[in-house]
């Protein structure tokens, strides 16, 4: 396998674009990714896309033709991969196979989503062998009432309270105000956040992330490549995919079972873990996180189940500033879901193109200083999760 770096990336600003298809965002997106590789679109050997349900691509989740046929038919091979909200890691890995293996030189990588209103409704079907369908019905629990069961759990873990949550929205939108692509930018106190409406105790409305349009692109090329088209190049250090365990924290499939102090979210733990594996580096060598954060809980038990910090250590390290940009470990300097608002198959490469600017010195206010390794997280439907690992 050979190295793979970042040639260029894009985006189109997150929000809600009644007049605007998902085509029409990921053009804006990819444009901006072929312009910041100083490439033109004949140039791209294969696409590919991330893509859901949602919002189509000929109606059945074809995004990637469909920003072939709206930059040019060439021809190219194309890659649609759906993993619900870890679809844009997932495309991305797939581009990462693609030019590691020698297979292409220059690979375009993106996602892009329109989002219905309201709750996602997590299963397609009415289907009684469907377990997401059965979940729905059985126990009609949306995502804001499962994340807040999850805190209650770790308020009477470690004592974690209402103030400690608040902080972590208090902290992103400190970093989203200065990110032009994010869509919530005003800046919040404490008492904004815990004077906010209640929607599943004891998480209130900024604590959980909405729904958004948005889009993505990302262009992945040879090391050969790179050295024609800058002096600086970004390098994924690693890109991984995983599925949950049986033993997972969180009982999802039928037969799991779901003993005490089992690590939730087995997908995510095993993707950052495989990335940290095959990069051959570790939590101390990572300069800044860009995580799934559905919800400020993920904030606080993703980098204890990692092992960046001791379980019960996370609300301390909020408290005293040391997850913003300039403390030692910062966390979603981008200002993250909190800010963007879920755009689900989008997310996974969003963060690349964050952690590429941030790795390349171009963050502006939110920046890390010295930033050289970055690492990003994603989980979705069905117990997929991944992870990738920048290094400059």
């Amino acid at each position: 396998m050979r190295d793979v770096a970042v040639l260029g990336v894009g985006m189109h600003p997150w929000g809600k674009f009644e007049d605007k298809s998902i085509t029409d965002l990921s053009r804006i997106a990819v444009e901006a990714a072929l312009k910041d590789a100083s490439m033109s679109w004949p140039e791209i050997e294969a696409v590919s896309a991330a893509s859901s349900r949602f919002s189509g691509g000929k109606g059945w989740g074809l995004n990637g033709n469909d920003i072939v046929e709206e930059m040019g038919s060439t021809g190219v091979p194309v890659y649609n991969l759906s993993a619900g909200c870890a679809a844009g890691g997932n495309a991305f890995n797939i581009g990462y196979t693609l030019v590691a293996s020698g297979l292409y030189d220059r690979i375009l990588v993106f996602g892009a989503e329109k989002m219905p209103k309201g709750m996602i409704q997590t299963s397609g079907v009415e289907e009684e062998t469907d377990p997401e369908y059965l979940r729905q019905v059985s126990v009609g629990m949306p995502g804001p009432a499962f994340w807040g069961m999850l805190c209650r759990q770790r308020m009477d873990e470690f004592g974690t309270t209402e103030e400690d949550l608040a902080r972590i929205a208090v902290k992103a939108h400190d970093n989203g105000q200065h990110n032009e692509y994010a869509r919530f930018r005003q800046k919040f106190t404490l008492e904004d956040v815990l004077t906010s409406n209640l929607v599943s105790y004891p998480l209130r409305l900024y604590e959980i992330c909405p729904v958004s349009d948005g889009a993505a692109a990302v262009i992945l090329g040879s090391t050969e490549e790179a050295r024609k088209r800058t002096s600086e190049p970004v390098y994924v250090a690693s890109s991984t995919v995983a599925t949950y365990t049986y033993d997972d924290g969180i009982p999802r499939g039928l037969a799991s079972v779901s003993p005490l102090g089992k690590t939730q979210h087995s997908e995510a733990a095993l993707a950052v873990k495989k990335a940290f594996d095959d990069a051959g580096l570790g939590p101390k060598d990572v300069d800044l996180i860009e995580l799934q954060d559905n919800t400020v809980y993920y904030e606080l038990a993703f980098p204890e189940e990692w092992g960046f910090c001791e379980p019960g250590e996370a609300e301390s390290l909020v408290k005293k500033g040391q997850t913003a940009p300039s403390g030692k470990l910062p966390i979603n300097p981008s200002g993250g879901f909190l800010c963007f608002g879920e755009a689900t198959t989008a997310m996974g490469v969003f963060q690349i193109c964050e952690m590429t600017w941030q790795l390349r010195g171009d963050a502006g206010a939110r920046q890390v200083p010295d930033a050289k390794v970055a690492l990003s997280q994603t989980l979705g439907l069905g117990g997929n999760g991944t992870a990738a690992i920048l290094k400059r």
